[in-house]
């Protein structure tokens, strides 16, 4: 009798077992034929600055959990690179590597459209290989909307994206492309998931903002009242 009193007492004050990484978080950039290659620089170089300014390098680390992170790049529909597989970001010297890691990338595909499903695809198989994190997110930057291939509803459907938020980077540069078609477009189809949000660079001059504002917020440990689907839109400014 002792002796399972004491199972039970140590059974009822045990504590759980913490994920030591509180999210997998993908970035995903679009090189698809519309970016030239002076915004597929634009484009890098602002996520090189973005993960190594101070305001992000303090969100990595404003929990005790690491951050793993991944990048890759995609456009047509086979057309996905990865560039950064999964990293912990446990130190400084980590993120330091992983920017340094994008800044030494060079771009795969000039020549393909725009296969948005085929990129979610790719980024939920990446997921799936994540190391075990409390959250995932994947995030969709891009200048267009889908034209080849099956569209990011589809993909939802088809692709495990059950506990996964997709956020979004709307670069509003293509001229062919209007701001209130592309803007409805990642409203409606693309961002989604709890506290899913699209933040909007104008232009890729305004990537690395854009970017450093959203690696900030997303960073940031969750908080109550998160915005649901179809209020996320953050500014421009």
């Amino acid at each position: 009798m002792m002796r399972l009193a004491g199972i039970l007492l140590a059974l009822c004050c045990a504590t759980p077992a913490v994920a030591e990484c509180r999210l997998a978080l993908v970035l995903a950039l679009d090189v698809s034929s519309s970016v030239d290659p002076r915004e597929d620089t634009l484009q890098r170089s602002g996520v090189v600055a973005a993960l190594t300014s101070p305001e992000v390098e303090a969100a990595f680390f404003a929990a005790d959990q690491h951050v793993a992170l991944a990048i890759y790049e995609w456009s047509g529909r086979y057309q996905q690179q990865l560039i950064l597989d999964w990293t912990m970001i446990d130190s400084r010297a980590a993120l330091v590597s992983a920017a340094e890691t994008v800044a030494a990338s060079t771009r795969s595909h000039t020549e393909f459209p725009t296969a948005m499903g085929y990129a979610l695809g790719y980024g939920s198989r990446l997921l799936e290989r994540a190391p075990p994190c409390l959250r995932k997110t994947l995030d969709m930057a891009g200048d267009g909307q889908n034209n080849e291939g099956f569209g990011p509803e589809a993909a939802y459907r088809e692709f495990p994206f059950d506990e996964v938020t997709v956020n979004g980077l709307v670069v509003n540069a293509a001229d062919f492309e209007g701001e209130v078609g592309l803007l409805a477009f990642y409203q409606g189809e693309v961002i989604r998931g709890p506290g899913a949000f699209m933040i909007v660079a104008n232009g890729f001059e305004d990537y690395e903002r854009a970017m450093r504002r959203k690696l900030e917020r997303e960073l940031s440990p969750p908080s109550i009242g998160a915005l649901p689907r179809g209020a996320g839109q953050d500014d421009a400014g």
